[in-house]
């Protein structure tokens, strides 16, 4: 039992030594070895600033930069440290009374607590700056932060560019892995947001030491525990600033979009929707003012229609139609059809603006006179092939195609909340229609003319005919083609931008019949009057049915004809034929690209054009009766509710068909009227132009956004769309 107890003892007594070993241990490293603690002690005589690091710049294909950083101030506060502050010469240098700076103050605390730095007023004036340098030693507890902010030297771009603004709550607990504080800048759109991780670079830190009063020392420690401000990345992207102003210069005093994609790579040289806003408005102190005059705008300029808005695509559609039937083996290119200026096969007359004998005597005369009559015919074949059964298998086999294309899906540009549009699944016409047995290609006969329930993007459509013009495959549309100093989880994030998407089998002679049928739409067809000077090019026009207004008009094409290198697609809402409004538009951007310039008489023609006001009246309407001064009020908000309207999805009042009737169609026995040409310019321009940078835009291009129509159940639709 005494030998038990001693070795008892002697296990205690050595467990008692670990201890005491560890707890000198400890000891000697917090008193000698580690600062961790003793910077902590020492916080409350250490200031910390926060160094903000430059946001990387984007630039375009010719390295100039469309955004760049400019240098700002913001007058910051720490609520435990404002003690005796002379509140009285505060107040007046900023022009605020003492309610608004108690108001502040308790702002402050509620985001960053009492212990840590808030903004107090941003973006300072030079002036505000100067007096508040001259006065800050009566202001215990502010002090002066710097930080840079965007600049827009071309005032265009808004919608692909995005914009930047102060971080919030929700903000904050969505990306609380992230590492954001309150008073950090983030992207909220655009390119800003896409590529936020690689634009932001890295925030520094400065320490200094503070006496019982609270006055800054010197450097804390020679600035052993300073961190230095990593600049972000700066971004190279596809965009031809040049080709992006022209674009939004046309499209000014009128509602749509334009697109140009480089076939060989896939990037987006150009990317306008309009009404727009010069992005110069969202930066800085006037940011607040112009998001609610934003917000509260019937046209809707904060969407991005580009990516978001749905259209029927109409007759630009045809040409995708003729190469399922083609592939599928159902037509050869020298297949004709009887058109006498209606489709009357599926009972009730469906309307072909064509009356003329041969004009759809073959594949590339039906393309270059757009004979609705003949791809009516031709969606038919495809969907009662006999090969596949029945209707629906069919109708599956033609959506899997237009899949296959880039249709009904998001093709995955580099820009946030892109819009699928839609290509009807057969659950929507079984629900209409009943058990697919009931139904059959009549029912759905006007998608074989891009109309019915088939929506499209600006982004989709001239993604086609980068596809066409590469005959077979295109690269998922982008906007940054390299980043700076690229490292490997630059190139992984880009690697699906540089990858062919071969999507099918089709032969390359397909393609090339679809491409000369094209060609023929520009030499004698119905853009024979429209040329890009120097060049040959391929087109097809479009004038997709609204029953809520004016047809809209639509054009896609590219060119040269035998060496593709822009594909382009532009919609003018409301504004009829498509060789008349969307087709000018479309093929001045292809001549500014191509030749780097725009001669004499196309330099008149895009003024011109720039000129005609195609706004919708309803529009016109809502601004007489809304003054536009009541709402410049600043309106109040946090940037995570403002993304969420940003990444709404726009669906064009005139996507999907408000009821679809059986077919009333009247007979048109009139011949096809001449093709209107411009009308001549007025004499008042609405807005500076884009293509001078150093001028302010002044927004006045807006559009109504209707609610979405319901569909009646076991009818036909009588949608019919023109050349």
């Amino acid at each position: 039992m005494a030998l038990y107890n001693s070795n008892r003892g002697g296990i205690i007594q050595i467990i008692i030594g670990v201890i005491f070993v560890i707890l000198i241990g400890q000891l000697i490293s917090l008193q000698l070895v580690s600062n961790k603690y003793k910077l902590a002690a020492d916080n409350n005589a250490i200031f910390r600033k926060i160094i903000y690091p430059d946001r990387g710049i984007i630039y375009d294909r010719k390295k100039r930069a469309l955004l760049e950083n400019t240098i700002s101030y913001d007058l910051v506060v720490i609520p435990n440290e404002a003690k005796g502050v002379d509140t009285n010469t505060l107040c007046e240098i900023l022009k605020i009374d003492k309610e608004e700076y108690k108001k502040r103050m308790i702002e402050v605390i509620i985001k960053n607590s009492r212990v840590k730095a808030g903004t107090f007023e941003p973006f300072l004036t030079p002036e505000l700056y100067a007096q508040l340098t001259e006065n800050l030693y009566r202001f215990p507890g502010f002090s002066l932060s710097e930080r840079s902010i965007r600049n827009y030297p071309y005032n265009t771009a808004a919608h692909v560019l995005g914009y930047v603004a102060e971080v919030d709550v929700n903000f904050l607990q969505k990306h609380e892995e992230e590492g954001y504080e309150m008073g950090d800048y983030a992207g909220m759109t655009g390119l800003e947001k896409q590529y936020e991780p690689i634009l932001m670079g890295q925030r520094g830190v400065k320490r200094f030491l503070r006496d019982n009063k609270g006055k800054i020392q010197g450097s804390y420690e020679k600035g052993e525990y300073d961190t230095v401000a990593i600049a972000g990345k700066n971004l190279f992207t596809s965009m031809d600033v040049e080709v992006q102003q022209l674009a939004e210069k046309l499209l000014q005093n009128k509602v749509g979009s334009a697109v140009a994609i480089n076939p060989k790579t896939g990037g987006v040289i150009a990317m306008a929707s309009s009404p727009g806003y010069n992005p110069n408005l969202l930066t800085g102190s006037q940011r607040r003012k112009t998001i609610g005059r934003l917000l509260l705008d019937t046209a809707r300029p904060i969407y991005n229609r580009a990516i978001k808005g749905q259209y029927p695509p109409g007759s630009t559609f045809k040409p995708l139609g003729a190469i399922i039937a083609l592939d599928e083996g159902l037509i050869t290119p020298s297949y004709g059809y009887n058109c006498f200026g209606y489709y009357g096969a599926c009972g009730d007359p469906r309307k072909c603006e064509h009356h003329n004998a041969g004009h759809a005597g073959n594949l590339q005369l039906a393309l270059a006179n757009s004979c609705n009559s003949y791809f009516l015919q031709v969606f038919r074949m495809a969907i009662d092939n006999p090969k596949y059964k029945n209707a629906k298998t069919g109708y599956l086999k033609w959506k899997e195609y237009m899949n296959s294309f880039g249709f009904g899906r998001k093709l995955g540009v580099d820009l946030p909340s892109e819009n699928k549009a839609n290509i009807p699944d057969t659950a929507r016409y079984n629900k209409d229609f009943g058990n697919p047995r009931y139904w059959n290609s009549c029912y759905m006969l006007t998608l074989g003319i891009g109309q019915d329930r088939m929506t499209a993007t600006p982004l989709q459509l001239a993604n086609s005919m980068a596809f066409i013009a590469n005959e077979g495959y295109y690269y998922t549309p982008h906007f940054v083609d390299s980043i700076e100093d690229e490292s490997e989880a630059d190139a992984a994030m880009l690697e699906k931008f540089r990858t062919k998407q071969k999507v099918t089998n089709i032969p390359s002679s397909i393609f090339k019949v679809i491409k000369e049928g094209m060609h023929d739409v520009t030499v004698y067809g119905t853009a024979a009057f429209i040329k890009v000077p120097g060049h040959e090019y391929c087109a097809k026009t479009g004038t997709a049915q609204n029953p809520h207004g004016k047809n809209h008009s639509l054009f896609v094409c590219f060119a040269p004809k035998d060496n593709p290198k822009i594909a382009v697609a532009v919609i003018v809402e409301n504004a009829g034929y498509g060789a008349t409004w969307a087709g000018p538009i479309a093929t001045l951007m292809m001549e500014k690209y191509l030749n780097d310039t725009l001669t004499p008489e196309s330099t008149l023609k895009a003024e011109t054009l720039s000129k005609v006001d195609l706004m919708p009246q309803a529009i016109k309407d809502w601004y007489v009766r809304n003054n536009k001064s009541a709402y410049l009020t600043p309106l109040e908000y946090n940037n995570d509710e403002l993304s969420d309207v940003w990444d709404m999805e726009m669906l064009a009042s005139d996507a999907i068909p408000a009821r679809i009737p059986k077919d009333t169609i009247k007979k048109d026995t009139n011949s096809k009227p001449a093709l209107p040409t411009l009308p001549a310019a007025p004499q008042k321009i609405n807005k500076d132009s884009a293509l001078l940078p150093n001028k302010k835009k002044i927004i006045k291009n807006k559009v109504v956004l209707k609610k979405q129509p319901t569909i009646k159940k076991k009818t036909k639709n009588n949608n019919v769309n023109q050349l």
